[in-house]
């Protein structure tokens, strides 16, 4: 579904970017992508981020984590068809104990934002219980450089 960029091939303001394909499935009556399924590209924005990172979510599963989703907001801007190709960005624009926000932008292929929106997710343990967020994670975040050391929030 998606084509993952290099990690040596980052926009130049810092955003992680995939791409993804618009398969026949992801459009509605109108032949445009329905409005829904930009949540899924937002995951696998999201998904391809955290793994680039070093940490997929196979692995925060198997470690114990979860992140799940508390807030997820969008807003559109254009519409692509079947068998475009659209650039996918994420970034961590927020990080606190126990939460994150990633903000996205999806963009066609001449560079037009379609959408953009946020998603923010809790960190839980196995238990379903808010937990810290991992340290190497967030350390992993602060090196890539998406929050600075100075504003960790409580």
């Amino acid at each position: 579904m998606n084509q993952k960029l290099h990690s040596n091939e980052l926009p130049p303001d810092g955003w992680h970017e995939c791409r993804i394909r618009v398969r026949y499935k992801d459009t509605d009556r109108m032949g445009v992508v329905y409005y829904g399924n930009y949540l899924t590209f937002f995951e696998v924005a999201r998904a391809e981020f955290m793994r680039d990172l070093g940490f997929s979510y196979a692995r925060l599963e198997a470690d114990g984590y979860s992140l799940v989703v508390i807030e997820a907001a969008a807003k559109y801007h254009g519409n692509v068809g079947y068998d475009a190709l659209v650039r996918a960005r994420s970034n961590v624009t927020e990080l606190s104990k126990v939460r994150m926000r990633f903000e996205y932008r999806i963009l066609d292929e001449e560079g037009r934002l379609l959408v953009s929106g946020h998603t923010t997710h809790a960190c839980l343990n196995e238990q379903q219980k808010p937990v810290r967020i991992p340290a190497a994670i967030e350390q992993a975040i602060r090196d890539r450089g998406s929050i600075p050391h100075s504003d960790r929030e409580n």
